[in-house]
């Protein structure tokens, strides 16, 4: 654990204010939630339930303060003078700039020991599966007996009895008269739920005693207690101390009530409220019994409404037979009558439609001259007019000028020469006739 933070040295000048700020943060930032051991001196017990106090040792001492919402839960009253171990908050007051502890909770020095041994036995008794889920029995919902594993002199005995005959007054209960607190009481309360066991007389086991210190409780954190608990044939409920305390016991038993009182109510059930319970069955059982016996009457009604004579049943049935047979007959003739009426129709549409082939074979031949006729006379239309437009290419050909003595003259850019304007003396030109072409030059321009 690193107690001694680097700080790295600033030339700001800082108020007071802001230097216990920082060491403050510093502190509780630092050094973790941790437990001290020490002897309570100058205890002062404020109005507002707040304890201030020291704790010293031989060579040292440091001022703590407990507030009251966290010592409210302290079961018992520090002392002057008593040696304590204190889990805390190391912190600085800032507005006296005193170092002190804030105290989360504190305990009776030594029991960190009975804590750590707590602690080793229940993570070895829980690798070896008595805490498993699996093994625990199921707590019936009808016993017929309970055994009290507790001692006789005992609040808790009182509250559990009261409980119990308050819930169901007519379930025998069976008292294990066992100390629950002193020397070797682990060794009778692990013989109590052995003999219990081995009689077998209950349904329910309950093993129960009231609160206190953790010493005082110490017995049911004992080994042989717990393996007592995990051999028992009886479901075991236990009911030990108050809803914050824990004993190993509580892991091992079949289910945990959070005080003695819980346990007495999760072994029995309420008298009054299976009462409520068989009054309300009882009420639908009857309604449900003349909602029945309603609908069977009504059904019985019904019946003898349609209940007959077999006599007048036969005359019915052979009047609907009669009925049947008339309305297949009638229904047969018309499908006769409607398909022989298709027939004719059929067969006037037939002769009314039948076509005349010697008729037709004429018109067809007709036509087909005609056909020909007009096919014939567009292609001799055709012809005359190829022959004619032929002629008149013939005379447009620039060919049949050149033969009738004309010439065509270019440039040397290939452009057909139309006019003077377009040459100069001394030009280059083509002249094309009609066989062949000459290049030559212009030497003499004439313009109109």
């Amino acid at each position: 654990m690193q107690l001694s933070p680097k700080l790295e040295i600033s030339h700001k000048i800082i108020t007071v204010s802001e230097l216990n700020r920082h060491a403050k943060t510093v502190l509780e930032n630092t050094i973790p939630l941790l437990w001290v051991n020490g002897e309570i001196s100058n205890l002062k017990q404020y109005p507002s339930g707040h304890w201030y106090f020291s704790l010293k040792d031989t060579h040292a001492q440091v001022r703590c303060v407990m507030f009251r919402h966290k010592n409210q839960y302290i079961e018992w009253q520090p002392q002057e003078g008593g040696q304590v171990e204190v889990l805390a908050l190391v912190t600085l007051y800032e507005t006296r700039g005193d170092f002190q502890l804030n105290v989360e909770t504190m305990r009776r020095a030594g029991l960190g020991a009975l804590f750590e041994k707590f602690e080793k036995l229940k993570t070895r008794l829980e690798q070896d599966g008595l805490f498993d889920a699996a093994r625990k029995k199921k707590i019936p919902t009808f016993p017929r007996q309970i055994g009290i594993i507790t001692s006789p002199a005992t609040a808790a005995l009182h509250d559990v009895i009261t409980t119990l005959r308050r819930r169901m007054p007519m379930l025998p209960i069976v008292i294990y008269s066992t100390p629950v607190q002193g020397k070797d009481v682990a060794k009778s309360i692990a013989a109590s739920i052995a003999t219990a066991s081995r009689r077998r007389e209950c349904d329910i086991l309950i093993l129960c005693r009231g609160g206190g210190s953790i010493e005082d409780l110490w017995a049911f954190n004992e080994e042989l207690v717990a393996q007592a608990i995990a051999a028992c044939t009886i479901p075991v409920i236990s009911g030990i101390g108050h809803e914050t305390d824990f004993t190993i016991a509580d892991f091992v038993a079949d289910i945990r009530a959070p005080t003695p009182t819980g346990a007495a109510e999760l072994a029995s059930p309420e008298m009054k409220e299976l009462q409520q319970q068989l009054n309300r069955q009882y009420k639908m059982l009857q309604h449900t019994m003349l909602h029945h016996l309603e609908n069977r009457m009504q059904r019985v009604d019904l019946l003898a409404h349609r209940l007959i004579h077999p006599g007048e049943r036969i005359n019915n049935q052979f009047a609907h037979l009669q009925h049947l047979r008339e309305r297949l007959t009638g229904n047969w003739t018309y499908q006769i009558e409607s398909k022989f009426w298709k027939i004719k129709v059929y067969e006037q549409r037939i002769l009314s439609n039948r076509p005349d082939f010697t008729q037709l074979t004429e018109q067809q031949s007709r036509l087909t001259a005609q056909l020909q006729q007009a096919f014939s006379h567009y292609v001799d239309l055709l012809v005359s007019q190829l022959q004619h437009r032929q002629v008149k290419l013939t005379h447009l050909n620039p060919q049949s000028i050149l033969d009738r003595g004309y010439s065509i003259t270019y440039s040397l850019q290939d452009t057909v020469v139309r006019n003077v304007n377009q040459i100069h003396i001394g030009d280059k030109i083509q002249v094309k006739f009609a066989q062949g072409q000459i290049d030559a030059a212009v030497i003499k321009i004439k313009k109109r």
